[in-house]
């Protein structure tokens, strides 16, 4: 019998997502494995390409097919254990990718490059010189090398430390030094001061204790800022690297990363893996050559690092497991909470969502028993929440203050400075100007099917993009009749330029998309403020959760009303969850905090829950919203969308696909289709966009029926089409 080799091509293509056939010689049928990276010829010039072995078959000769033959053996050892061909099916089938788009989330770029450790030539010694004369002439430098064996190459010898070049030969040639390679880490090698082990509390101490003896595998963590769950974390790993398993701890924002690194690694030492898409591609593949080795038991990073291949796995993290970064926005479309659950069932390992702020749909599942609630409800050493205070801007507008800052926010960051003390100024921006409102009175401009913010659009008209409703903007507010009717958004940038205005003493610094571009620039600007070295700290959503600061006693929010009036479903608990989880920041120290949020609508439900940190009343009143409307965790969400640069064409493409799922959805009366419609952003890169929307209970086999109906309709009709899949979107820009 004749053994043959389900194989999956490293391409994007999507007609070739599918296993191809090949035959395996004799000269590789003693060594092919399930896993295996191979090189197979494809397509008709029999290009040599990457190929990933799905699974092996044995029978007689294929007859009716002409089979090609594997090439190469890339790596005797698998790339890709049973466990992660598991995985792949389960993206597959949960999130509508492809083979190939599960594939790369689990082997770095850098390997399927062909990247190799970085080494370099170290000098060693060898033996010490027993001649008089020779010791005289050349023991300093042989003692020298002896005392730093294997640290310095002949170059960093001779140009940094200024050693003889002859001499190094000259002992080199007589033996009594050599060469030897070294492998270069490219990973982060620093020493870290010693982060101590805190005195738990009786709340931490009980937390910890129930995780481990339950037989749950899945947990909420619910604790207040500052109830010290990252010490809650660290004696989890503890426990899990003592009994032999490894851990993962994942953060949402690569803007954590240097302070989780900071403790974890202060603690744990070298055994911490560092995993990110900030890292170089040399970088990556060294830390999963370290982890797949067995030599790191520790992995902390963003969503990626979930994708290593930890050995023994014990325990998973997702800190601040509400953020939406926990969302892929690339194919695969995954949501890491999901993942992350599936890996638990597959390798039988706890897994631990902690939150001041948990997500709707985890604090449903919580309460209802799916996963076992643990809570922190007090600070650490009992220190008091920050005080919140809500400040109305239309009072503001009315008494003649044109500037983003309030009286009461002026006047408190005043006083903070001049008490040596530290300030945030958060901009809950989203990147452009999302929605319509009136200065006068608040009132903002929502759609009467959705109850969903209409978004402005430069042809001066407001459309709604969930179900496609379009009217023209009111120049006159409808509620006051105020002529104040503006389109809302504002930049830290801005914010920046009023700060230097109004303080010009005060050392500023930003942390946003703009300034952290550069690598380390994270941890640059963290480090700064962090050491003293800057007053205010402006930033986004990247500063608003884990960063611990004692020294921070202001919180100033200085406009809540772009999360409140987002196009989204989840803009009021995106609200309440930023608005607790930046002023948290304020307070951690040993002098007590205050928030001071700048809003145009201050009654909103909101911030009310917000400002009183009752989060089950906000949880009991969106719950009630989000079963009315079938929102998660009600139902789901299906997302469609299509991209073209000619506009016309991609009209003509969406409206004739709704008509094709119409079929479908027909089949399926509890499922609500919703479009075509043009996306909130319409052009991207002189990309057109349009979408379609599912809402309601998705049933994989519907999911399944709609992706292979769009991607044949999209294959034969107009392939130059852009067409992209996601379940439950971040959001419908």
């Amino acid at each position: 019998m004749k053994t043959y080799a389900e194989i999956i091509v490293n391409s994007d293509v999507l007609d070739i997502d599918k296993p191809f056939t090949y035959e395996v010689t004799e000269e590789f049928k003693d060594h092919i494995r399930q896993g295996q990276l191979v090189k197979v010829p494809f397509g008709v010039r029999n290009t040599l390409t990457d190929g990933f072995v799905l699974g092996l078959k044995y029978e007689d000769d294929i007859k009716g097919m002409r089979i090609k033959k594997v090439k190469k053996i890339s790596f005797i050892e698998p790339v890709l254990t049973s466990d992660d061909l598991s995985l792949i099916e389960f993206l597959r089938d949960t999130y509508l990718c492809k083979y190939i788009d599960a594939i790369r989330l689990l082997i770095p770029q850098g390997i399927l490059k062909g990247t190799k450790n970085k080494s370099k030539k170290v000098i060693i010694w060898i033996k010490d010189i027993q001649d008089k004369n020779k010791e005289e002439k050349y023991g300093e430098i042989l003692n020298y090398i002896k005392a730093n064996d294997g640290k310095f190459t002949k170059s960093e010898l001779t140009k940094e430390k200024n050693l003889s070049l002859y001499k190094i030969n000259k002992l080199i040639e007589e033996e009594y030094l050599g060469c030897q390679e070294e492998i270069v880490y490219r990973y982060n090698i620093r020493e870290y001061k010693a982060y101590g082990e805190k005195k738990l509390t009786d709340e931490q101490f009980m937390a910890i204790e129930q995780i481990k003896a339950s037989k749950n595998n899945l947990y909420l963590l619910k604790g207040v800022t500052g109830s010290g769950k990252t010490e809650v974390y660290m004696k989890l790993v503890e426990e899990t690297i003592k009994n032999g398993n490894s851990a993962i701890v994942l953060v949402p924002e690569i803007a954590l990363t240097p302070q989780m690194i900071e403790r974890f690694k202060g603690r744990f030492g070298k055994e911490v893996a560092l995993f990110h898409s900030r890292l170089s591609e040399g970088e990556r593949h060294d830390e999963w050559h370290r982890v797949h080795d067995g030599n790191a038991k520790l992995i902390v990073g963003a969503r990626s690092a979930l994708f290593l291949p930890a050995r023994n796995l014990g325990l998973i993290i997702i800190d601040e497991e509400h953020e939406n970064t926990y969302k892929s926005e690339q194919n695969p479309k995954y949501q890491t909470r999901e993942v992350a659950e599936f890996l638990s069932r597959l390798k039988g390992c706890k897994v631990i969502f902690g939150s001041a702020t948990p997500s709707i749909e985890s604090y449903y599942r919580a309460i209802s028993g799916e996963m076992k609630l643990i809570e922190l409800n007090k600070r650490v050493d009992k220190k008091p929440m920050p005080k919140m205070q809500i400040v109305d801007m239309r009072n503001e507008l009315k008494s003649g203050n044109m500037s983003i800052f309030s009286k009461e926010l002026y006047n408190s960051v005043n006083e903070a400075l001049k008490n040596k003390e530290q300030i945030i100024l958060f901009l809950n921006r989203r990147g452009f100007s999302t929605f319509v409102s009136c200065r006068g009175c608040g009132y903002v401009f929502k759609c009467p099917n959705c109850d969903i913010s209409m978004t402005y659009h430069k042809n001066g008209f407001l459309v709604c993009h969930y179900c496609g409703k379009t009217e023209k903007q009111p120049k006159i507010c409808p509620k006051c009749e105020s002529k104040y009717v503006k389109f809302f958004g504002s930049g830290t940038q801005k914010v920046q330029d009023e700060v230097v205005k109004y303080f010009p003493s005060a050392r500023v610094l930003r942390m946003d998309v703009d300034t952290t571009r550069g690598k380390n620039a994270h941890e640059n600007i963290y480090n700064s403020f962090k050491n003293g070295e800057g007053d205010i700290l402006i930033g986004t959503q990247m500063i608003s959760k884990g960063l611990d600061f004692p020294n921070v006693t202001l919180v100033g929010i200085i406009a809540a009303d772009i999360s409140i009036n987002i196009p989204d479903y989840r803009s009021a608990e995106k609200t309440f969850q930023i608005i607790t989880q930046v002023g948290g920041r304020a307070g951690r120290g040993e002098k007590e905090g205050k928030v001071i949020i700048q809003t145009y609508t201050p009654d909103y439900y909101g911030l009310i829950y917000a400002k009183n940190y009752d989060y089950e009343g906000f949880y009991n009143e969106e719950f009630a919203l989000r079963g009315l409307m079938g929102y998660p965790p009600f139902g789901k969400l299906l997302l469609i969308n299509g991209s073209s640069k000619n506009e016309e064409q991609l009209k003509v493409f969406m409206k004739n696909l709704a008509i094709e799922l119409k079929k479908i959805n027909n089949e399926y009366t509890y499922i609500n289709m919703l479009g075509p419609v043009p996306c909130i952003i319409t052009k991207i890169k002189d990309s057109y966009r349009w979408q379609i929307l599912f809402k309601g209970e998705l049933p994989q086999e519907f999911c399944k029926k709609i992706k292979d109906r769009l991607y044949e309709f999209n294959k034969n009709v107009y392939n130059e089409i852009r067409v992209s899949i996601d379940i439950n979107p971040n959001n419908l820009t």
